[in-house]
C-alpha cells in the first residue's frame, strides 16, 4: 500500500473520531439542562454516526463522520416540584444523557484517536526511512 494512501485514509479517521468527541463534548455539556417551560422536553442526547465514503484523489475508501442522530431513550425524571420547568406533578424531566457512558465513550474515541495518530507517525518514519536509504 502506498504510504500517503495510508496517512490519507488515517487522516480521515482522525476527523470523523474529532467530530464523535466534539458530540460527546456536548452531551456532556448538557447533561444537566432541563426544558426552559413546564413540561418541556430537556435536552436530548445525541449519537455520533459513521459512514464510508470514495475518495477519488486516494483511490481508497475511508471513513467519515455520518449523521448525528438523537437518541429515543427515555428522559429521566426527578421530583422538583420549585424547578420553572416542573409539571403539574412537580417533576423535571431530564436529560438522557448518562456522564459515565460518555466518559467511555469519549475515552474510546480519544484511543482510535491515538491510533490513527500512530498509523501516520509510522507511515511519516517509513517515509524517512526509505529517504535516508536512497541518498545513502
Amino acid at each position: 500500500m502506498d504510504l500517503t494512501r495510508a496517512i490519507g485514509i488515517a487522516s480521515s479517521g482522525l476527523k470523523a473520531e474529532s467530530g464523535r468527541m466534539r458530540v460527546i463534548a456536548e452531551n456532556l455539556a448538557n447533561a444537566d439542562s432541563t426544558a426552559t417551560t413546564p413540561g418541556g422536553d430537556p435536552y436530548r442526547r445525541k449519537v455520533a454516526t459513521f459512514g464510508t465514503e470514495i475518495d477519488r484523489d486516494l483511490d481508497a475508501q475511508v471513513v467519515r463522520l455520518g449523521r448525528v442522530r438523537r437518541d429515543a431513550s427515555a428522559f429521566r425524571t426527578e421530583y422538583e416540584p420549585g424547578n420553572p420547568a416542573a409539571d403539574a406533578q412537580g417533576y423535571v424531566k431530564m436529560p438522557n444523557v448518562n456522564p459515565l457512558i460518555e466518559q467511555m465513550d469519549m475515552r474510546e474515541a480519544q484511543r482510535a484517536y491515538e491510533a490513527n495518530l500512530n498509523v501516520i507517525g509510522a507511515a511519516r518514519r517509513m517515509i524517512a526511512r526509505t529517504l535516508d536509504i536512497l541518498r545513502g
